[in-house]
């Protein structure tokens, strides 16, 4: 089939929040908020948020990284979680959530990435681009999940602009994305395809270790 039976399932797919998309209430009309697109007020509703998340297709499959997992736990069997801690420290606690959550299976550990998600948004302006997805998530943080991973093909079956898919090109790994809307799934290529010409002096790894703690 389209998806092999050993692949790395690694994605955000819709949590069944029913997310507001419409990020303009937070902008204030800030100068950076509006050339990086985050405060457009045409997002469209994320197709199948408005219902709950079901991660029973993808579980049986070897390696699994699902975000999103503190709204849907109690369909999750006991794993790892990883968290993206994307608001600065000093910021704590005053506007919107701090950090997301991320469901792996097989894990007994809790493992943290720290990338501030308006450095984000500040690199995306910087280069006179917009965002091509309302919950779009950064590359950095892709590649740290996908680094989880030992599959040779990655693949995300709700890949919005294709984040992992960029971030699997940069690992060396194969990529299988889907996507139900045809504006995020153009973007999804166009990026996709970007990485894939970009050149490179160095070959990355396809294996990655399994993370180790730190001694201090």
């Amino acid at each position: 089939g389209l998806i092999p039976a050993d692949a790395a399932i690694v994605s955000d797919p819709p949590y069944g929040m029913a997310h507001d998309t419409d990020s303009t209430r937070f902008s204030g009309g800030g100068r950076l908020w509006n050339r990086s697109n985050e405060g457009r007020g045409d997002w469209r509703g994320i197709v199948g948020d408005d219902a709950p998340f079901d991660p029973a297709p993808w579980l049986p499959f070897p390696e699994v990284i699902l975000f999103g997992a503190n709204h849907y736990c109690d369909r999750l069997p006991p794993g790892g979680l990883l968290i993206w801690i994307k608001q600065t420290p000093r910021l704590f606690g005053t506007f919107l959530g701090d950090a997301e959550v991320a469901w792996r299976k097989g894990s007994k550990g809790v493992f943290c990435h720290y990338e501030p998600y308006k450095s984000q948004m500040k690199a995306i302006a910087e280069a006179g681009g917009q965002k091509g997805h309302p919950t779009q998530k950064p590359v950095g943080l892709m590649e740290w999940c996908v680094a989880m991973t030992r599959a040779t093909t990655i693949v995300d079956p709700y890949m919005g602009s294709g984040t992992t898919g960029v971030a699997a090109v940069r690992a060396g790994r194969q990529f299988v994305g889907v996507e139900i809307e045809r504006r995020y799934f153009d973007t999804a290529c166009r990026r996709v395809a970007a990485e894939l010409a970009a050149p490179r002096l160095f070959a990355a790894p396809v294996v990655a270790p399994e993370p180790a703690p730190t001694m201090i």
